[in-house]
């Protein structure tokens, strides 16, 4: 099946420094890099790397050429990325030494996205087909209604996590990825099991998988549940792990894969991502994943 991702192209700086910088603190960065980003391209990228037949839709400014060309080269459709007067997304993340990271969003080119533009990119799918969404575009609302409506299968990563995404039509949702913070945001529990027992009362037909960084993965679908545990690895970065993951999973979901072999693909893909640094950058290949 093809994969529509209407997803944020982002140019990300890069900032390596001891700690998070704290309020009213000017510190100074070991190291700085600029890559390529945003959740939906770092997402589109992983389901290129994957294997998937994926099409990217979104919007950049003239700032942005060069994300358009990265997800090319990768080997996603791009014919449907817009480019207007609105500058690019960008992205200010910190990482300090442990591999966390902190980040900062600007929406720019993101937010852009017309009812016009939202037709034009539903149009060339059909039922069955798979549209993989985030929270980093505007009118999300609109995209769910009219895929929807088409009968396109609806994949929601909701990162950012606010307040917005609540009021989204979710029963229309046929996947949920989250994370521990997005489970608890969603359903009020903190425990991986009554996060899933919550969702399955509130969402019965949808598919919910919960990532849980170095604790592994569960999924959750009607009374199926897997768990996984996370690969050991030193992190270096962990700014892509959770798009690659993403990316990895949906590929084989939709090549009709099953579940226990696309989530354990899916959370080594992740963990060699956390091994490099940056992040559409250090997204591994297929062939790497599963020779690893």
């Amino acid at each position: 099946m093809k994969i529509l991702n209407i997803g944020s192209l982002n140019i990300d700086d890069v900032y390596s420094v001891n700690h998070f910088v704290r309020p009213g603190e000017t510190l100074s960065s070991e190291e700085y890099n600029q890559f390529c980003g945003g959740k939906g391209l770092n997402q589109s990228i992983a389901l290129a790397n994957a294997g998937a037949e994926i099409y990217h839709a979104g919007s950049i400014g003239g700032d942005g050429i060069f994300l358009k060309a990265l997800l090319e080269k990768a080997g996603a459709d791009t014919s449907l990325v817009k480019t207007g007067k609105t500058p690019t997304g960008r992205a200010i993340i910190q990482v300090i030494p442990e591999g966390e990271n902190s980040i900062i969003l600007f929406k720019g080119a993101n937010h852009s996205l017309s009812e016009a533009d939202i037709d034009s990119f539903l149009a060339p799918f059909k039922k069955g087909d798979y549209l993989l969404l985030q929270n980093e575009v505007n009118n999300l609302e609109l995209i769910i209604g009219k895929a929807h409506a088409k009968g396109l299968k609806i994949a929601i990563n909701p990162a950012p996590m606010d307040e917005a995404i609540l009021k989204l039509p979710l029963k229309k949702i046929d996947i949920f990825i989250v994370n521990e913070i997005e489970g608890e945001g969603f359903t009020g529990e903190s425990e991986p099991e009554k996060i899933g027992e919550a969702f399955r009362k509130m969402y019965p037909d949808a598919i919910l998988v919960l990532t849980l960084g170095a604790d592994g993965v569960y999924y959750f679908a009607g009374s199926d549940i897997i768990t996984l545990p996370a690969e050991k690895i030193i992190p270096v970065d962990t700014t892509a792990a959770g798009d690659t993951f993403i990316g990895y999973f949906l590929a084989g979901i939709a090549a009709g894969e099953a579940a226990f072999t696309v989530l354990r693909r899916a959370v080594k893909a992740s963990a060699i991502t956390c091994t490099r640094l940056g992040a559409a950058d250090s997204i591994p290949l297929f062939d790497e994943v599963e020779q690893g």
